[in-house]
């Protein structure tokens, strides 16, 4: 069984499963209350220029301001200038000018999120626009043709360039990164996905001549279609849908555009729902839980915080067979592929800090960081692996441009907000008793009523009535108890009656 993208179309909501050798590798969800920023263009607004962070606040229409740094900031240099023409963000050029020289308050800007809103911060922008098809990526400012590192052999990318130049309108030599599926992409394609991506841009263009900031220029596609332009590759031997209506919209889409993939293309039509057939609804109940059984008997601990992400490697039950550094070795070699696979299937980015079991021999850890390397290899989000740190962690970055799965699926527990703890029945039982203490220095009321959860008030009912008859005692006013149901067991609340 070769690799199958599933894709189950809902009206409120998309998800897309890859799937291979029967194991669920990626999963993308998108619905349409809350869909993704990522890839769209906006005629905005400058609303603040922050000389300081060297940044500035972009009304484009959202309930928050955008963010854009001044590395973000494109600027035309001369062609040549750094060996290939065009960016202006900084690296081999020098660094780029103060942001105060190149914005001002109230400018209106073409700019493209790079990074959707996450937490408590707003979308990141770049004013430097790249629209993608199936083999290119267009971008339309830059004059050079680049080419997807994945593509090592330097014969075959010479010979991609000199294809993609045949194929160019005469007015244009350059604007593009040629995509890794462009390899197996005929002349005819490729010029097919030139004229699409012009286009576009075209269309970008008109609006922002036409339309005033902040507006929406240009949106990206959809799930459905983002699925057959980005996750399709020549191991790909299906792709699967539940819903007539999405199969036969992508079937005309992929004919317009991508005419080689809509063979394959295949509706379903069994008596389980696509995702229950393959299992992909417990995969996910498996990705929002914190331990990651392996199959040796080992186990991961996954915490996800605000600042980075901690996985920690266990033996569990695995004794091996020969020695206890054997064992360790080989759980931890299982660990880096299951590590890989669940970066990708949480989707979880940023910072990522790995404590493998300890390893005696300098070897062995140089071929734990080599196997998780060649398991990330796969990745198509882009991810580093430094190695292990002089404390025996490895540390390792992988690109974030979307909210994990967690976050996407999960809020913080009402009741621990979000700590994965509660105080004890205890504890919260002498938080009351300290306060009402407090309150009765303060206020002379006639009683003192405690609204908590059935576990407190059956503590001060029983072990804690002692306690409790002391402070009724010291205050002088009698204390009445009473239990709400819908109350976590930290919460509570004290009425002067």
């Amino acid at each position: 069984m070769g690799e199958e993208i599933l894709i189950d179309c809902r009206a409120h909501e998309t998800r897309a499963a890859v799937v291979v050798q029967g194991a669920v590798q990626e999963l993308l969800i998108e619905r349409k209350a809350t869909r993704g920023l990522v890839g769209n263009v906006y005629h905005g607004r400058i609303a603040r220029v922050l000389p300081g962070m060297q940044s500035a606040f972009v009304d484009i229409g959202l309930e928050r301001a955008a963010f854009l740094h001044v590395a973000d900031v494109w600027q035309a240099r001369p062609h040549g200038a750094n060996g290939k023409g065009g960016n202006g963000r900084g690296g081999a050029g020098g660094p780029p000018p103060p942001i105060e020289r190149l914005l001002f308050d109230g400018q209106a800007v073409l700019v493209q999120v790079i990074k959707d809103p996450i937490g408590t911060k707003g979308a990141r922008l770049s004013t430097q626009i790249s629209i993608a098809g199936r083999f290119l990526v267009y971008l339309p400012q830059e004059p050079h043709i680049g080419i997807s590192q994945r593509i090592g052999n330097a014969a075959e990318r010479e010979a991609l360039r000199e294809r993609l130049t045949r194929v160019l309108p005469p007015e244009e030599r350059g604007g593009y990164i040629i995509r890794t599926v462009a390899e197996e992409a005929s002349d005819e394609e490729l010029a097919a996905d030139v004229a699409y991506l012009r286009r576009r841009w075209q269309q970008i263009l008109d609006g922002s001549r036409t339309l005033p900031a902040p507006c929406a220029l240009y949106r990206e596609l959809d799930l459905v279609q983002r699925a057959l332009r980005d996750l399709v590759s020549e191991e790909t031997v299906a792709v699967r849908l539940d819903s007539r209506e999405a199969h036969d919209a992508l079937k005309q889409f992929a004919e317009t555009y991508m005419p080689s993939l809509s063979v394959k293309l295949k509706l379903h039509n069994g008596d389980r729902s696509l995702f229950d057939q393959f299992r992909v609804d417990e995969e996910i109940e498996r990705a929002l839980a914190r331990r990651v059984e392996l199959k040796s008997g080992g186990y991961l601990i996954i915490d996800q915080t605000e600042a980075l992400t901690t996985i920690d490697v266990n033996t569990g039950g695995f004794v091996g067979t020969r020695s206890f550094d054997d064992t360790i070795f080989r759980t931890n070699l299982e660990a880096a592929h299951s590590i890989a696979r669940q970066l990708r299937l949480r989707n979880l980015g940023g910072i990522i800090i790995v404590d493998f079991i300890d390893m005696q021999t300098g070897e062995h850890r140089e071929q734990v960081v080599a196997e998780l390397r060649r398991a990330l290899a796969k990745d198509r989000t882009k991810a580093s692996v430094n190695g292990f740190t002089a404390l025996g962690l490895v540390e390792m970055t992988r690109k974030r441009t979307r909210e994990s799965l967690a976050h996407v699926l999960c809020e913080p527990c009402p009741t621990c907000q979000g700590k994965g703890e509660v105080k004890t029945a205890r504890t919260v039982c002498y938080d009351i008793l300290r306060e009402i203490h407090r309150e009765a220095r303060q206020f002379n009321p006639r009683e003192f009523r405690i609204l908590a959860s059935q576990h407190v008030i059956d503590l001060f009912l029983e072990e804690e009535s002692t306690h409790l008859a002391s402070l009724i005692d010291a205050i002088g006013k009698p204390v009445s108890l009473q239990v709400e149901s819908l109350y976590g067991q930290e919460q509570y609340d004290i009425i002067l009656v």
